[in-house]
């Protein structure tokens, strides 16, 4: 049997073979209505059509792949978001992704960068998995690189997508102050880390902004695992004056927040309310209460830096370095929060 061609495609769907060239070069956004691209789908489907994406990229002298360089994606909790984020934006434009790993291992970076030059892709992501200013390994072309989740050492040196910490810590006091507290804890996070010293200020920032006067002892830095967060939530809710509701730098620190909670008989959501951070998969939402958290907009930021990739490359043009978008981080309310008792 031959392969179905695009003439095929067009036969089928009732259009003009121009039409299935839009869609399939991710041109058809403004040629083409919503509904007759669904049509051309899925006639390209009904047929098994797929795209000669070796005779494409000879003609254009491009590869139809993207390079995904990232640091410890086998070890990360939110990896996979932003893997598949990558891989559908590409797919959309007809491209596919290249995984490759260096696991903090420089050696094993540099091994990586050369074989993404080797097999000379369209561009590179380049991602931590935790939110940091990084080195970019030598070889990486920023006319032809995205930095995902991280920064450049020098700004303006890469292009980047990174979530925007300050507004997420900003909404997350801003639930419990719209429930009705007043008396609000921070906990967690790291001294001198960038997610933490943004998301405390998104947190004093939505303070100021409700006329509330952040009490100092009340803010600690406790790190980022469970049990810190157990040790600086037993501080916090220990004494003879305790917060109706605590903003956590993560999901790990509530964990621990909650197990202090119990252990010193405050029932959550009734007596006390608690925020999360990161809605951090098999955690977040088995929780007892379920936790109402911050998401970090992994799987945007994968798709966000490839088809910032995808559209300078498919207008000729290299990479802005000095683009720096910065994603929402949205809201996942659950069970976690009520307004405080005193407010009912």
């Amino acid at each position: 049997m031959s392969r179905p061609t695009a003439r095929d495609v067009a036969e089928l769907a009732g259009v003009s073979r121009a039409a299935v060239s839009f869609v399939f070069s991710g041109r058809a956004a403004g040629n083409l209505s919503a509904k007759t691209q669904a049509r051309i789908r899925k006639a390209a489907d009904q047929l098994g059509y797929r795209p000669d994406e070796v005779a494409r990229s000879l003609r254009k002298q491009r590869s139809a792949v993207i390079g995904l360089l990232s640091d410890e994606i086998a070890t990360s909790p939110f990896a996979g978001r932003l893997v598949l984020g990558a891989m559908e934006a590409a797919r959309e434009r007809g491209h596919q992704v290249l995984l490759m790993e260096s696991r903090l291992d420089p050696a094993a970076e540099s091994e990586a960068v050369a074989e993404l030059q080797a097999r000379r892709v369209d561009g590179i992501v380049y991602a931590t998995m935790s939110m940091r200013r990084t080195a970019v390994p030598d070889g990486i072309d920023p006319s032809r690189t995205v930095l995902a989740n991280c920064l450049p050492r020098e700004a303006g040196s890469y292009a980047s997508v990174v979530p925007d910490e300050r507004k997420g810590g900003r909404s997350a006091v801003n639930v419990l102050i719209e429930a009705g507290h007043r008396d609000i804890a921070l906990l967690g996070g790291s001294t001198g880390d960038i997610a933490a010293s943004d998301r405390t200020r998104g947190f004093r920032d939505g303070l100021r902004a409700a006329g509330i006067t952040a009490r100092e002892e009340w803010v600690i830095r406790a790190g980022w695992q469970i049990d810190e967060g157990y040790a600086a939530a037993l501080r916090v809710l220990g004494g003879p004056a305790r917060p109706t509701g605590v903003v956590c730098a993560n999901d790990r620190v509530a964990t621990g927040t909650l197990l202090a909670a119990a252990r010193l008989g405050i029932d959550v959501p009734t007596e006390l309310s608690v925020v999360g951070y990161d809605d951090q998969d098999q955690m977040a939402d088995h929780l007892v209460p379920a936790l109402t958290t911050i998401a970090l907009p992994h799987h945007e930021m994968g798709a966000t830096a490839v088809r910032m990739l995808l559209d300078a490359s498919e207008a000729d043009e290299p990479v802005d370095r000095e683009a720096a978008r910065r994603l929402t981080c949205p809201v996942v309310a659950r069970d976690s929060v009520r307004p405080p008792t005193k407010a009912r």
